[in-house]
This record gives C-alpha cells, sequence and structure tokens, in this order.
C-alpha cells in the first residue's frame, strides 16, 4: 500500500500533503538553525563520513558502510563505525558493541556491520556520544555513520548519498505522502551519490549488490544457492522485494516470499510455523542476526556484497584518506 503510494501509482498521497509540508518546514527549520549558528554541531577530532539517504526505506546504506570500512582497511586506514541503533534498547547508551551484544541491545544493522567487518561500533541516540565512546575504547583514524544524513548535531567532513537506482525518489514527497527526508535538491550539496542497482545518472557511483553462497545459520557451512531446494524465502528489511528479485535473478523460485515488517523482532515459533515438510527457510543476513540464536539446521542465509564501481568510487576513497592524513 505505502508503496503505491510513494511511487505515485494511488492518488491518495494527496490526502497526506498537509502533513508532508509540516515535515518539510520543520526539518528546514533545523537545518537552517544549524546553518545559523543557533544550535551548535559535535565536531569529532578525527574525520566523520556520513552514509545516508534522502529517502524512508532500505536503499542499501548498510553495505556501502560495510564496503568503505573495507576498502579502508586495505588502504591502511582503521574506521570505526557509529549507529543510532534502530530497533534496539540498550540498559544504557552510549553502547561499544562487543562479541556478546545481541540485536536487542543494538539494533540489528549494528550488528551485522560488527560481526562481518570487525571494527568497532557503537550506538547512542546522539550520535556524538558513540563517537566519543568509540574513540575513547579504539584508535580508529575515521568514523562512519550508518545513516544519519539529517543528524545535523554531529558535524561531518563527508557526506554519501545511497539511491535506490531503481525507485529512485518516488512521487518525489516529503513523508508521509511520499517516502523523502529531504528533497532533490539536497543531492547538489553532498560528496557523492551511490546508486544501487538500476541505472547510474552523470555523477552518480554504481552499485551492484552481488549475492554470495548461502550460509547455514546454525552451522556456518556454505553451498551453492542452486543446491537448496523447496525454498521458503522471506526478508525483513527496508524493501523486501529487492532480496526476492535477487533470488529469481539467481535462477530460484521460492515456493512461498514472505514479507515482515523492518527490524522486526523475530521468534523460533513465528519462522518454524512458515516451514513444511522438507522446506528450507532462506533469509537475508539483516535477518539471520536476529535469529541465529534459536536458529534450526534448515535456516540459510543468503549474504551480499556491495560492488561500487568507475573511477568517481576511487575519488571517493581518495577523498576520505586524505581526511584521515595529519594536516
Amino acid at each position: 500500500m505505502i508503496e503505491r503510494l510513494w511511487s505515485g501509482k494511488s492518488g491518495g498521497w494527496r490526502l497526506l500533503l498537509p502533513f508532508s509540508l509540516l515535515y518539510g518546514a520543520i526539518t528546514a527549520i533545523i537545518r537552517w538553525s544549524y546553518r545559523r549558528g543557533w544550535r551548535k554541531s559535535w565536531r569529532a577530532p578525527v574525520p566523520v563520513v556520513v552514509v545516508g539517504n534522502l529517502t524512508a526505506g532500505g536503499n542499501g546504506k548498510t553495505p556501502v558502510v560495510i564496503w568503505l570500512v573495507e576498502q579502508l582497511r586495505a588502504r591502511g586506514i582503521s574506521a570505526g563505525v557509529v549507529s543510532r541503533g534502530y530497533g534496539g534498547k540498550a540498559e544504557r547508551y552510549p553502547l561499544v558493541l562487543k562479541d556478546t551484544t545481541t540485536t536487542a541491545e543494538a539494533g540489528d544493522e549494528p550488528v551485522l556491520i560488527y560481526q562481518r567487518t570487525g571494527v568497532p561500533v557503537a550506538v547512542a541516540p546522539r550520535r556524538s556520544d558513540a563517537v566519543a565512546a568509540l574513540l575513547g575504547s579504539s584508535p580508529v583514524e575515521v568514523i562512519i555513520t550508518d545513516d544519519g544524513l539529517q543528524h545535523y548535531a554531529l558535524a561531518r567532513d563527508l557526506e554519501v548519498v545511497v539511491v535506490d537506482g531503481v525507485r529512485r525518489f518516488g512521487n518525489g514527497w516529503w513523508l508521509p505522502a511520499g517516502p523523502m527526508r529531504e528533497r532533490t535538491s539536497r543531492l547538489k550539496e553532498v560528496d557523492a551519490v551511490v546508486t544501487n542497482g538500476g541505472e547510474a545518472h552523470a555523477g552518480e557511483i554504481a552499485m551492484q549488490l552481488v549475492s554470495g553462497e548461502a550460509v547455514n545459520l546454525l552451522s556456518g557451512e556454505t553451498r551453492p544457492l542452486s543446491a537448496l531446494t523447496d525454498i521458503v524465502a522471506m526478508a525483513g528489511i527496508g524493501h523486501p522485494p529487492r532480496f526476492f528479485s535477487t533470488l529469481k535473478s539467481r535462477g530460484v523460485t521460492p515456493v512461498a516470499e514472505i514479507a515482515f515488517a523492518d527490524h522486526h523482532a523475530y521468534s523460533a515459533q513465528e519462522l518454524e510455523v512458515l516451514l513444511s515438510g522438507a522446506q528450507q527457510l532462506l533469509m537475508t543476513e539483516k535477518d539471520a542476526v536476529k535469529c541465529r540464536q534459536f536458529a534450526r539446521a534448515n535456516w540459510w542465509y543468503l549474504p551480499v556484497t556491495a560492488q561500487l564501481s568507475g573511477e568517481a568510487a576511487s575519488v571517493l576513497l581518495d577523498k576520505i584518506v586524505h581526511l584521515s592524513q595529519p594536516q
């Protein structure tokens, strides 16, 4: 329903325009207050790179964060990651992740980044608190924020916006009539635009999500995706159809496709009833980090890796490396 509204295929979004105008006015006032110096942004002692988006819903930010971390590590630069930790509720903040940290405490995306990269990760409602905690525990040279483009309380040295190359910006309106957190004019001010799938426009960095082999949640065994049969596919991400399309592009047709809300908190019981007989459950890696504690032997996940191509991707990395060098 919401996808039809935001895409403009349904005219019902017009009924929400008064709320969108209010949303746009409030966000503009907040941003203007920081620009005018009425509110102060906190500046970290190391460079801060924000990876965010202009629209609500899954655009592929987290894979880009992981790509940046790994590319910087290959260049000898140690990066740390901070996040709001959406979906998690810790006893106290800031929370610096460790091996025993759960998604219930930190949220799914921070745990995924921590497990996938092994770099220091911290979460807090105020990202400046997360940065300070991270710097107090690890000698990182660059901070990358997963989301937070509109969190102007944290000063940033470089901004990267991730765009869904297929959906782009829908009807172009602010929330809730459309998917926009900010209007597309904001793209003129950021340092890089990464386009996930579809066709990258002039000046944008083309990105593709490349899926690997299926991984068993319980044992860690890997298998070619083609070796799995009777698959029930599930996804609790910002845009579940992207996961289902990935499976079809790999020649896999699930017997069922089940979409959950983004950041959904799963239970063993609700997933067990999705399967019958010898069926196997296949999910995203973001889902898997929430399900490992009660995983079954026939549960699998499909990891994806961001691939950014073109000279602009190298230019982006060079900028970050330059920022990390003593001036």
